[in-house]
């Protein structure tokens, strides 16, 4: 009998902090710029400097720890992480090991271990071979990006899949930038995450030997890796060879995993108190600052929406993107009495394909204001057009801006209200499709979908789909 394996995941997600100066100098952060154009004696590490701590970088990081539910510590001290790389020019890193500034969060179903503050890497740049810039070989540095303001989320390892990973995530991303302090833009590096892997037997509480993988640049290409991850070590297990602790890396245009370094080349990094840099004791008006200003959170807002009754998807589509979840509530302050679910389906649906469809319109720049999709909700709801040439008409005002109700007496587009002429056409839908007619009266009610299709090609979508299906029903005998 085989046995069944679970997969146990914990993650260390690294947030960039979108302040205007880098962690401990007066450098400008920016992302694209040319290299090396925002550097200084202090972020270069030159003899004789000292670093000033980010004041606005704590007052981030507190704000994210009160939005993970974190207790937030009135005593915060720094630590060098003595390491060497080329991208990280003191030769260590300026972090928070000992007293970091959150511990003991939540979100969602996930616990949080704890956050701590520290400086961003340099970027190193290989150059030559295959794949690369062209050239001879060799590594350039870039260090506009070394020390960046760097928030380390460190989670408990309470995830057991690839999708769970992906879901989570999200949620991270889309709080963090309900704050206001990141931009979480994975492309350009300032969301990343690194997720340790390990399997053990079902129902066993002992952990198995975890591998490492890092450098995934996207929640799709996380589930990907994890999941292929997920599979290795099961394979290995049931094969009777031993996992080896690891660092990997997922190529998602291949689907492979690739050796990084193993537990044999990890560093000691010697910690020790940073000596230039004094304890950070935040005010308790600081502290209470950080939490009385969160904005409502995603989660929050989810579990709103689904108590006026939006389904569960669209709530958390809405909670996501706070552009949709505005525009969401300008179409319901705008109607009194629109149905929320109605609302949230035409506006996650329909509005979103719409826009898609026509040139990947962003919902910034549409046309379609909330009180004119409000209007043509009601439109809809009130039997004056059917569901079908509300599409119709939307079509319309996503690509003009066009007024619903104008576009509905221009088309002719109002709904068939004479129920003696849509039963004369129900009737000669009949008479012209026996095939169908005859299977739906042999029981197979299926078929009468060919019949509603027809009825409504008659009618060009004018009449309600309703009503079309209970005068078919009563002429076939059903």
């Amino acid at each position: 009998m085989s046995t069944e394996y679970e997969a146990v995941i914990g993650l260390e997600i690294h947030v960039q902090l979108s302040t205007k100066t880098k962690m401990f100098c007066g450098c400008e952060l920016s992302f694209g710029d040319d290299a090396n154009v925002h550097t200084c004696p202090v972020c270069l590490a030159l003899p004789g400097v000292l670093p000033a701590p980010n004041r606005t970088a704590f007052e981030y990081a507190l704000k994210i720890g009160a939005a993970l539910d974190c207790e937030l510590s009135s005593f915060n001290s720094f630590d060098r992480k003595n390491y060497f790389y080329p991208d990280n020019p003191k030769a260590y890193q300026i972090t928070q090991a000992v007293n970091p500034f959150a511990v003991n969060g939540k979100l969602g179903e996930v616990r949080i271990h704890h956050a701590h503050l520290e400086e961003d890497a340099a970027k190193t740049i290989h150059t030559g071979g295959a794949g690369r810039i062209q050239g001879s070989d060799a590594s350039l540095v870039d260090f506009n990006r070394g020390g960046t303001p760097l928030v380390e989320i460190v989670t408990e390892p309470d995830l057991h899949s690839g999708a769970q990973v992906r879901e989570w995530g999200q949620l991270l991303r889309a709080t963090i930038k309900q704050l206001g302090v990141s931009d979480v833009n994975m492309e350009e590096g300032s969301l990343r995450c690194d997720a340790n892997v390990s399997i053990r037997p079902a129902g066993s509480s002992e952990l198995g030997t975890k591998t490492e993988m890092k450098n995934m640049n996207s929640f799709r290409f996380i589930e990907r890796g994890i999941d292929a991850e997920i599979a290795r070590q099961k394979a290995l297990v049931e094969a009777g060879e031993p996992v080896v602790q690891e660092t990997l890396h997922f190529d998602p245009s291949t689907g492979e995993l690739h050796s990084l370094r193993s537990k044999e080349e990890a560093h000691d990094y010697r910690y020790l108190p940073e000596p230039d840099l004094v304890p950070v004791v935040p005010t308790q008006a600081m502290l209470d600052e950080a939490r009385n200003s969160l904005p409502e959170l995603p989660a929050a807002r989810a579990a709103r929406y689904e108590e006026i009754g939006v389904s569960e998807q669209a709530a958390l589509l809405l909670s996501f993107e706070t552009d949709w979840a505005e525009y969401f509530e300008g179409v319901l302050a705008a109607k009194k009495g629109v149905d929320p679910r109605v609302a949230a389906n035409w506006v996650t649906g329909e509005l979103s394909a719409e826009l898609r469809k026509q040139d990947e319109q962003p919902l910034a720049e549409t046309k379609v204001e909330p009180a004119a999709l409000a209007t043509l909700i009601g439109l809809v709801a009130e039997k004056k057009i059917s569901h079908g040439a509300g599409k119709t008409v939307l079509e319309e005002m996503v690509a003009s801006g066009a007024d619903p109700e104008t576009v509905v007496a221009d088309k002719g587009l109002e709904q068939i209200s004479d129920s003696g002429e849509l039963e004369k056409i129900v009737i000669q839908a009949i008479e012209d499709n026996p095939k169908p007619s005859e299977q739906v009266r042999s029981g197979n009610e299926k078929a009468i979908g060919a019949l509603v299709g027809a009825v409504m090609k008659a009618t060009q979508g004018r009449a309600d789909g309703g009503e079309v299906n209970r005068l078919l029903r009563q002429h076939l005998g059903l």
